[in-house]
This record gives C-alpha cells, sequence and structure tokens, in this order.
C-alpha cells in the first residue's frame, strides 16, 4: 500500500462517536476528514470537514465519499457490507468487507474463533426448527442470540429449558439465532489490537471490564488489574484472531474470565471500543491514532501505557438521576477532582442507556486513580464498582 501522508483526506462511514474521535485524532495529525451518515447533527459529522448527509447504500453518497477520501474505515460494525465491497473496489478500505462480515454474523464468527484454536462458549445454531429441537440439553441454561444486529445486550434472551428456549426464538421472530452455553463468569475483559498491512501487529494493555444491564460501565487498566497469564493469554488469542482474518485496522476482542480462571472469548468488534477510550488520556498512542495509522500506511509503534486509568461510561440515565425532567450533571464538582478527564459526544440529547460520553481518571498511582473515580462515580449517581 502507497503510504497516504498528513494533507489527505481519510473518509469515515458513520457518524457516531467513535467516529468523531476518529475524527479528532486525524486532524490532530494533520488529515482532512470525511463523514458518511444520514443524521444531520451526527457526532463526526459535527466536527468532520465533510459531511456527506445520505443513507449507507446511497450510490451518489458513496461515489462522494469515494471522491473526497483517499482512505475510507468505518466506525460501526452494522454497516452494509455491500457498501463496503463497493468502496473496496475504488479506494483502500480498512477494516475490509470479509473480515466486518465474520464479525456481523455471531456463527461466522464463532466458527472462526474456533479455526483460530480460540475457546469460545459451547453454542449451536438455531436457524431452522430442525435446529432448534436438535439443540442438545448440555447447552441448557443459555443465553439465545441473534445472529445479526445484536449489541450493548440487545437481541439476548436468558433461557432455562427448552420450553423457554422455543418462546424466546418466537419472540425473536425466528431470525437466525446463536444459543451459547451461559458459563460462571468471575470477570470481563477485552484486548484491543491494531494490524498494518504488512502484517504487523500491536495491542493496548488488556483492559478489565464491568457491564451493567449489557451495557459497558467501567474500565480500569494499571498493572495488577488482570492476572499476568490471563493478560498473556488474551493477547495472544486476539493477535490469533486478528491475523486469521487478516485483518487491517483497530480490533477489539472482549473475553469472559470463568470462575475457575479459564479464559473464552465473547465476540469482536471491527472498529475502536468503548473500553479502549481510556487510551486517549492514558497512553502514548490512543487507539484512535492506531486507526488513522493502519487506514493510511503509517508505521505501527507499540502503545505504552503512562498512567493507571479508570473509565466511566456516561449513559443518558445520568440527566436524569434527579427526576424525570432533564438536569445536567454536576460537571463543575467533577472537574474539581484531579485527572478527570471529561468526554462527551455532542448528542442533542439524553435518555435512558445512550451513550452521552465518558469519564477518564489517571494520576501517578492505582491507589489515588481509583479512589478519584470513587469520588467521581458518587457525584454522578453511577454504581460503586
Amino acid at each position: 500500500m502507497t503510504v497516504i501522508l498528513p494533507g489527505a483526506t481519510l473518509g469515515v462511514m458513520g457518524g457516531g462517536q467513535l467516529g468523531r474521535m476518529f475524527v479528532h485524532a486525524a486532524q490532530r495529525m494533520g488529515y482532512f476528514t470525511a463523514v458518511l451518515d444520514p443524521d444531520p447533527a451526527s457526532p463526526a459529522g459535527l466536527v468532520s470537514h465533510y459531511h456527506i448527509q445520505t443513507g449507507y447504500l446511497d450510490e451518489q453518497g458513496l461515489a462522494q465519499l469515494m471522491q473526497r477520501s483517499a482512505a475510507i474505515t468505518t466506525e460501526f460494525e452494522n454497516v452494509p457490507a455491500n457498501a463496503l465491497v463497493t468502496l473496496g473496489a475504488h479506494r483502500p478500505v480498512a477494516p475490509g468487507a470479509e473480515a466486518v462480515a465474520v464479525a456481523q454474523h455471531r456463527g461466522q464468527e464463532k466458527a472462526h474463533f474456533v479455526r483460530c484454536g480460540v475457546r469460545c462458549a459451547p453454542y449451536a445454531l438455531v436457524e431452522t426448527p430442525e435446529q432448534l429441537e436438535a439443540v442438545g440439553d448440555d447447552l441448557l441454561p443459555g443465553v439465545l442470540k441473534t445472529s445479526r444486529l445484536g449489541y450493548d445486550g440487545k437481541g439476548q434472551v436468558r433461557v432455562t429449558t427448552r420450553e423457554e428456549l422455543a418462546r424466546a426464538w418466537e419472540e425473536l421472530k425466528q431470525v437466525p439465532c446463536v444459543l451459547e452455553k451461559l458459563l460462571p463468569l468471575a470477570a470481563e475483559c477485552s484486548v484491543i489490537v491494531a494490524r498494518s498491512h504488512d502484517g504487523n501487529v500491536v495491542h493496548l494493555p488488556p483492559q478489565l471490564n464491568l457491564h451493567r444491564g449489557g451495557i459497558l460501565a467501567v474500565t480500569q487498566v494499571y498493572a495488577g488489574a488482570l492476572p499476568p497469564a490471563r493478560e498473556r493469554e488474551a493477547i495472544a488469542a486476539a493477535r490469533a484472531i486478528a491475523e486469521g482474518l487478516r485483518y487491517i485496522g483497530v480490533l477489539c476482542v472482549e473475553f469472559f474470565i470463568l470462575e475457575d480462571g479459564a479464559l473464552v472469548v465473547n465476540e469482536i468488534a471491527p472498529r475502536p471500543h468503548n473500553s479502549g477510550h481510556y487510551s486517549i488520556e492514558a497512553c502514548d498512542i490512543s487507539q484512535f491514532e492506531l486507526q488513522v495509522r493502519t487506514l493510511a500506511g503509517l508505521p505501527l509503534v507499540a502503545p505504552r501505557q503512562h498512567s493507571p486509568a479508570v473509565m466511566l461510561n456516561l449513559l443518558g440515565d445520568l440527566w436524569f438521576a434527579r427526576g424525570e425532567k432533564e438536569t445536567t450533571p454536576p460537571w463543575n464538582e467533577v472537574l474539581a477532582l484531579p485527572g478527570a478527564h471529561l468526554h462527551l459526544y455532542g448528542k442533542l440529547s439524553a435518555r435512558p442507556g445512550r451513550k452521552m460520553g465518558h469519564l477518564t481518571v489517571t494520576g501517578p498511582d492505582v491507589e489515588s486513580v481509583r479512589a478519584t473515580a470513587a469520588k467521581a462515580a458518587g457525584l454522578l449517581g453511577i454504581g460503586p464498582f
């Protein structure tokens, strides 16, 4: 690939907060940016040099994005694969359509884990009445997940009996699904890797994650947050998954840590990830700069974490913590805390469950960072962790 130097325009499919932070990173490095998103108030579109306000399959919109951009990435995994195929025929696209297609389908995703020799939860495809009937009792209790379009806990139903399984599939409109065996979890973690066109792979430190209601709530990243053996295992698994896909770009691999200490891969996200936002302040190279580097063919340098970090996800619920009327959270009190870094995504209205921003706390040592993050959580009405 020819290196694309600053001064060129980099395009991104999708205008959400991940696109916004990619745009910020690209602009800081001297690139122009173009965003394709149908929402006139999309967070990334509001800060980009160019905002193409069309649907993701609109031929004229895709043509405009290609005309503007020297290379194109995506900020969400459910971008139509056909659009990436069209773009990829004329411009470098990272990640490519084939890799994104695997991440868009849970069945293909799990088959890829098996091919890579990475352990995942026992599962079965549920796409026909015959497959539903053939599900083994050893997979119950389990979680029935739609094969496509599920995220942040959506499209998932817990089931304990065959009768509940049948009802859940009916509730999900009998779309193709995957049934995963429910495993005894002790913790969750993730690893973000970046892989270049020439096969070089670097990674951010493994991240300890806490989810509430299927949505990431807290990420902690510092020495000792995870057992060293689990960190090494997770990094090796994430690299194997990326290399097996011949992936180009930034990839997040999410894992479960079981009660017996075993590591099991959960899913992949072919883009930067909520759990990697801390890297903007806590590392010398953020996940978004890695995205710019992989897209533009720039050298990949291993990121170094220079500060312990705790990241708190800021959901729209916080704007209603004092009643039914939307009220601005106490940012003045939060920002009085040492090492508090506030990121709001420019979304015009809050609603429960909507990702409105994040707060990263950094500091000289783990104890002070965790104490400060706990104070911030208390001020905002976020539950203890």
